[in-house]
C-alpha cells in the first residue's frame, strides 16, 4: 500500500479544532476535526469514520487543505453545466440582431427566434434551443416585440359606421328599490 499524503507543517491538531468551533460552514468544520484527527495520530480510517466518509474523500480533502488551507475546506457551489453561448458568440448574436436580417442572405424579413437558431448554426455549428435562445436574447436586453395583427381589408369608415351611437335624449332608468325583507 502506498505511504499516506503527508499534512502541511504549519497546522497542528489544537488549532484545526479552534477553526472548527470558530466556522459558520458546517462541511468545513467536519472536514477540520477529521484532519485534526491525523494531526493527533489516528489512522486516516478514523477521520473518515469522523467525517462519514471514506478513505479517497479524505486523501482528497489533504490535497485540497495542502494546497489552500482551511479556506481549501470550505463548502463551494457546483460550478454547473457550461454556457452554450460563449462571449464571442453573444457579441456576434447582439450584432446581428441590431443589424437585422438581410432578405436576400438570410431569407427572411424579421428575425424570429427560429430563424435566429437556423444562424446560430449556420455560423458556429451550435445547436441552442428556443428557451436557451430566448433567455440568452432577453439577456442581452432584447424583448420579444411583435405587431398588433391588422386584416388587410379592413375599411376604418365601415368601422366607424357599424357602431353603435345612441342619441343623447336617452335617459338611465329609474332605480328601482328591492323590497324590504320580512
Amino acid at each position: 500500500m502506498a505511504a499516506p499524503v503527508p499534512l502541511r507543517s504549519d497546522y497542528d491538531a489544537a488549532a484545526l479544532r479552534r477553526l472548527a468551533r470558530s466556522s459558520h460552514d458546517p462541511g468545513q468544520a467536519r472536514r477540520l476535526l477529521a484532519l485534526a484527527a491525523i494531526y493527533d495520530g489516528e489512522p486516516r480510517s478514523a477521520a473518515a469514520q469522523i467525517g462519514g466518509v471514506g478513505l479517497q474523500t479524505v486523501r482528497d480533502w489533504v490535497l485540497r487543505f495542502n494546497d489552500a488551507g482551511p479556506a481549501g475546506l470550505l463548502t463551494g457551489k457546483a460550478p454547473g453545466p457550461q454556457p452554450r453561448l460563449a462571449e464571442h458568440h453573444r457579441a456576434a448574436l447582439r450584432q446581428a440582431v441590431e443589424d437585422g436580417p438581410i432578405p436576400a442572405v438570410h431569407g427572411v424579413v424579421r428575425w424570429r427566434i427560429a430563424d435566429l437558431l437556423h444562424w446560430l448554426w449556420d455560423e458556429f455549428r451550435l445547436p441552442v434551443s428556443k428557451q436557451t435562445l430566448s433567455r440568452e436574447l432577453r439577456a442581452l436586453g432584447f424583448r420579444k416585440l411583435s405587431a398588433r395583427p391588422r386584416h388587410h381589408a379592413k375599411d376604418p369608415d365601415a368601422a366607424a359606421a357599424f357602431k353603435k351611437t345612441f342619441p343623447p335624449c336617452w335617459r338611465r332608468s329609474r332605480r328601482t328599490r328591492l323590497p324590504a325583507s320580512p
